[in-house]
């Protein structure tokens, strides 16, 4: 994709100040995870594995899950883009595709990384929604490399910002409390993966 003068100036300085505020202001951040009985948190599970999130938890994701070197799809364009350079400066291997542009080529990208042991994760109503509406690439990609189920997780903080975006996506405040469910794992299904998604939001509530 090419980019303007302008957008070329954003992508090299923005990616690097996000990172650096992430870091910090995810310092402050104190971590609590909602499991069911005999669940462990996704990055305790050895790869390779398939993990589907909502679109909104973004932010607290990264923090929580850096430098694991976990695979996660971000869309093509030019916001996609400042979100794998910042993601991939948090320690996460970032592939370029969504639903409705490079989809395919991403999904076979994805495949690849799982193969190669990775932990591999999607925000399941990315780039562009509904909200919390599951779109199939998770059980794409875990159909493509036979994994026998996906799993899930919601980050929800206790203060948050939140913005006026399509998934009222959430900047947790300094200090939070950031509270993590991890449900039973999905089966490879639309309807079971967009379940075990709102279960996940409802071990929260």
């Amino acid at each position: 994709m090419a980019y303007s003068r302008k957008q070329r100036v954003v992508l090299a300085v923005v990616p690097r100040i996000v990172a650096m505020l992430i870091r910090v202001l995810g310092a402050t951040w104190r971590y609590e995870d909602v499991a069911v009985p005999g669940n462990v948190r996704g990055d305790q599970v050895p790869g390779p594995c398939v993990y589907a999130f909502w679109h909104r938890s973004l932010l607290a994701c990264v923090h929580q899950f850096r430098n694991k070197d976990i695979a996660i799809l971000i869309s093509q364009s030019f916001d996609g883009e400042l979100i794998a350079r910042t993601v991939e400066l948090l320690g996460f291997r970032a592939i370029r595709g969504s639903s409705t542009r490079g989809g395919a080529m991403a999904l076979r990208q994805m495949a690849e990384a799982y193969r190669q042991g990775h932990r591999c994760a999607i925000t399941a109503d990315g780039p562009k929604g509904p909200a919390m509406v599951a779109k199939p690439g998770a059980v794409q990609l875990a159909q493509l490399v036979g994994a026998t189920e996906i799993g899930v997780y919601y980050v929800l903080p206790e203060r948050a910002w939140v913005l006026k975006s399509w998934d009222r996506f959430l900047i947790p405040k300094p200090f939070s409390r950031v509270r993590t469910a991890w449900p039973e794992k999905s089966g490879v299904s639309l309807p079971e993966l967009q379940a075990a998604l709102d279960k996940s939001v409802a071990m929260l509530s």
